[in-house]
């Protein structure tokens, strides 16, 4: 939600390959571009979707928006390029590349403004455990799908995921990156998640009443266990992370009125859908707290990805990603009411 309590919502749009000859859609293509919609009624009705941002060097994914408490505006996504057979014989190893993409690591844009200009692109520096090149023979920037954190101190924290491993197969593990200055420039500051066998990505960051940072983090490996990572000192350092014991990915948590969490995630078993648990300030009641269903009429897995915001009068906005009878993916919005 913006200063003016209108509501900014990015998503990702590409083009319908299926209505070419032999064509198909794919999460990664070359004209892959960030959109908005606005919304001046709390989510009631929606503007006609606008370009948000077009990267010259190839398609972008999954952009995460997060407004810091002086209004500033940050949106993190990250992109795929495409590079002929012969550019990718002479690419740095290790690198991800699928069908002639190559991973390229992730950017932030910012706007001083509202979301009415942003500015160029900030590539923030790789994470010291990533071991990915890009087409450039650097070393990725940290990248990430998930919602940063402003602590009290004024700093930007950000999850981020880095392959550290690629022997035997690639692996990511999640990490800290900081910023001083609104998202300006960032630093590395400590390890979030790490294992010789689960994967951690796509996490989310939330600060309690107390301070703790609390890390809820997307795994694979590990039969679609939600985890959760906590750090007492200011993301210095995070405890050994553990299993909430339910299935979900990825999740977020907001803050309600009466400083309880309300903690949304994807649920990509059989009925499809997206699920909620309502948690105590803390967040430490994670494994007693009551899951509730917002939607299960899913056409299949490849859904989720819920955020939330609270829109007044303890009414609270979950916007996900979609498909029914899995047809085209689409945008999709569900107003709780929260005792």
């Amino acid at each position: 939600m913006k200063p003016d309590s209108s509501l900014y919502l990015a998503f990702r749009r590409a083009p319908d390959r299926r209505i070419f000859a032999n064509g198909k859609s794919s999460h990664i293509d070359p004209n892959s571009y960030l959109m908005y919609v606005e919304s001046s009624n709390r989510g009631e009705d929606w503007s006609n979707p606008q370009l948000l941002f077009a990267h010259p060097y190839g398609g972008s994914q999954d952009p995460c928006l997060y407004i810091t408490k002086n209004g500033t505006m940050l949106c993190a996504s990250y992109l795929w390029v495409y590079l002929s057979d012969k550019s990718i014989e002479n690419l740095n190893d290790p690198h991800l590349e699928r069908s002639n993409f190559l991973f390229s690591g992730g950017y932030l844009l910012r706007s001083l403004n509202g979301g009415n200009n942003w500015e160029e692109p900030i590539y923030p520096p790789a994470t010291p455990a990533e071991q990915s090149f890009n087409a450039f023979g650097n070393k990725i920037s940290a990248y990430n799908r998930g919602q940063m954190c402003e602590g009290k101190n004024g700093k930007l924290y950000w999850a981020v995921s880095s392959a550290d491993t690629y022997n035997p197969k690639r692996k990511t593990s999640n990490y800290l990156m900081v910023s001083e200055d609104q998202g300006g420039t960032w630093e590395y500051l400590s390890q979030i998640a790490k294992s010789d066998s689960i994967i951690f990505n796509e996490t989310s960051l939330y600060e309690t009443p107390k301070g703790d940072l609390v890390a809820f983090l997307r795994t694979g490996n590990y039969g679609d266990q939600a985890c959760i990572a906590r750090s007492k000192d200011g993301g210095k350092t995070f405890q050994k992370w553990k299993s909430m014991g339910f299935q979900g990915h990825p999740l977020q948590a907001t803050r309600l009125s009466d400083n309880r969490v309300l903690l949304v995630y994807g649920y990509r078993h059989k009925p499809y859908g997206i699920r909620a648990r309502v948690l105590n300030p803390e967040c430490t009641d994670y494994e007693t707290a009551q899951e509730f269903i917002i939607r299960e009429d899913g056409g299949n897995s490849d859904l989720g990805y819920p955020w939330a915001v609270n829109i007044g009068h303890n009414r609270v906005l979950v916007t996900y990603y979609f498909n029914k009878n899995n047809m085209n993916r689409f945008i999709a919005g569900s107003i709780l009411e929260i005792e």
